[in-house]
This record gives structure tokens, C-alpha cells and sequence, in this order.
């Protein structure tokens, strides 16, 4: 069972889990923007038995505090820097997913010696070409029409619509629709304007990119990132979309378990 509970840094408080055992090697999870740390449930159940598994909500989801400001990947990757050094973690495996990725790619980017694996789901490592005016249009859409809206065009977005029928997009739907539009809007405000392309050519771990084979143009972009990285691998779910651990979770472990192994 999950041991759940609170770090505070700079008067921020994070909400984080553990599972696993004692003496096992770390492997961290980061959430993407409106979802929160129980979006791994179904990861940390499966490599628990081999792995100290840690989850966190980022700052302005789930259990973590709203912050009152846009934020910036410097605080988010702080963030996580601040929490391993709470837990003593010296070395780890980081998994980021969308937001995640360059959460992720800002902490390795300061401290690369804590990170002997990487893997990066669905996400870029920079804003993309009018990415910034996306971002506007969803924050915008979600303070006039709310949270509960925005969450049923998102999932609308990142699952099929058999996905949707079948309810396999509920859970997501719910942690959308539950996010504090603050908490939301402080993290698109983060992801309108980040850049660390640079990052991807002095990465020296292994590192393996996800991609939901239905993410748009998710997968070319991973493999245009795979390529800048030396040695990275790319596996593509089928059936897929921007959330692949849950769209299709066997699929999704199988990726995890022949990296990891």
C-alpha cells in the first residue's frame, strides 16, 4: 500500500507517494498538467516489486498547493530537486509525461549525475510553434466555460472515442475536472515559453521516448528528439493517444519493463 505524504518547499506543499520496498533502486514519476499522482497507480502497482517508486503531484494539482504565480520549469524542476533531496535520493530513474518531460529535462540539465535513466512520454522538450497561442485559447476556454468543460474536450483530445465509451478516459476526466483552474493555469503558463532542445545532444543516460502512436504529432517530434539524443530508443503504442498508460497500460508496461531490464 502507498505511503502518502506532504513536502513543503518555499512555502509550497507537495503531495507524494512511495511504494516498493526498502533498499530497492528509485524510479520517479512526473505527472502532466491536470493529473495527478494516481494517473501511476497502475505503474507503481506493476514495478513495485523491483523498484522504490515515488509519484508527486506538481505544483498546483492534486494533493500540491495552487501557487498565486505562473510558473516556470525552473521552480518544477526545482521542485522535484527539492523532494529527492528531502527523501536522500542521490540516483534515480525519472519518468515525466508531457509536462513531465521537461520537468524532467530541466533537472538533468542541473543535475545529471542523479538520473541514470530517463523516459520521456509524450512530450517536447520545447514549445512548439504557436504553442503559446494553444495554450492561450485552452486557458481561456477553460475560465469561461470551467474545469468540468475543459475536461470533456480534453479527454476528447487525448483518447479515442471508443476509449471514452468504453470508460477508460473516466479516471483522467475526473482529475481534469477536479484541477483548480489556478493550478492549471499556473503550469500552461509555464508551458507557453520553455526551451531545452540544447539539453537533448549532452544527455549520456539511456533513455527511452514513449509516444502515443494517435497523439497528433507526437510521435514524429519524439523521434526528431530520439535522434538528437545519442543512443535513445522510441516505442510507439498503438491505439493510443497523449496518455498511453492508461489507454493501453499493457502495452505501455511491456515499453517500461524491456527498458528497465
Amino acid at each position: 500500500m502507498s505511503e502518502t505524504h506532504t513536502f513543503t518547499r518555499d512555502h509550497v506543499s507537495l503531495r507524494y507517494a512511495i511504494d516498493g520496498h526498502d533498499g530497492a533502486p528509485w524510479i520517479v514519476f512526473s505527472n502532466s498538467i491536470c493529473t495527478d499522482l494516481t494517473l501511476w497507480g497502475g505503474q507503481a502497482a506493476f514495478l513495485a516489486a523491483d523498484f522504490r517508486v515515488l509519484r508527486y503531484d506538481q505544483r498546483g494539482h492534486g494533493g500540491s498547493t495552487v501557487p498565486s504565480a505562473p510558473c516556470t520549469f525552473e521552480q518544477l524542476g526545482g521542485d522535484v530537486s527539492a523532494l529527492l533531496d528531502h527523501l536522500g535520493i542521490t540516483r534515480c530513474t525519472f519518468v515525466g509525461l508531457s509536462m513531465g518531460v521537461p520537468t524532467g529535462l530541466y533537472l538533468y540539465s542541473r543535475q545529471p549525475q542523479r538520473i541514470e535513466r530517463l523516459i520521456l512520454c509524450d512530450g517536447q522538450a520545447a514549445t512548439a510553434p504557436g504553442g503559446a497561442a494553444g495554450w492561450e485559447e485552452r486557458i481561456e476556454m477553460a475560465r469561461r466555460d470551467g474545469m468540468e468543460a475543459f475536461a470533456n474536450a480534453t479527454v476528447s483530445r487525448w483518447f479515442s472515442a471508443n476509449q471514452v465509451k468504453d470508460g477508460r478516459a473516466d479516471g483522467v476526466r475526473k482529475m481534469i475536472a477536479t484541477t483548480p483552474f489556478g493550478g492549471f493555469e499556473a503550469c500552461a503558463r509555464a508551458l507557453q515559453n520553455y526551451a531545452y532542445a540544447d539539453v537533448l545532444p549532452r544527455i549520456t543516460v539511456p533513455t527511452l521516448l514513449i509516444a502515443g502512436k494517435d497523439d497528433g504529432k507526437m510521435p514524429e517530434t519524439m523521434a526528431r528528439m530520439r535522434d538528437a539524443i545519442s543512443g535513445a530508443q522510441l516505442v510507439a503504442i498503438a491505439d493510443a493517444g497523449h496518455i498511453p498508460g492508461i489507454a493501453q497500460p499493457e502495452a505501455f508496461n511491456r515499453a517500461l519493463q524491456s527498458f528497465l531490464t
